[in-house]
């Protein structure tokens, strides 16, 4: 529950302040934003499973979150952080889509 309320005030605040992203950390927010999304749809499937710890979800969120940006960032300084990016955004797509597969099945009964 404290997860929702957290992301419905992070949601709120964003619209309401409307922050810039400076240009050198514009490549980093698509995958922070994949990445924070994939914690968010394990956090949910956790949930119904009737395992969510939110000690576990805090740390899976901001773990996602940094290594996402270090492996862009690595990739950057490589001269291939186009691809390393497209990798890292396949990787969490397919734990997002398979997090809500299991959602889905869990809610109905599938």
């Amino acid at each position: 529950m404290i997860a929702v309320v957290g992301l419905v005030v992070g949601i709120v605040a964003g619209l309401v302040l409307q922050p810039t992203v400076p240009v050198y950390l514009q490549p980093y927010l698509p995958i922070a934003v994949v990445a924070a999304l994939d914690a968010l749809f394990g956090g949910l499937r956790a949930m119904l499973d009737g395992v969510f710890d939110d000690k576990v979800f805090l740390v899976s969120f901001l773990s996602n979150v940094v290594v996402a940006a270090l492996i862009v960032f690595l990739g950057d300084q490589l001269g291939v952080g186009s691809q390393l990016s497209t990798a890292v955004v396949v990787v969490l797509g397919i734990r997002i889509f398979s997090n809500a597969a299991s959602i889905r099945r869990h809610i109905f009964k599938a």
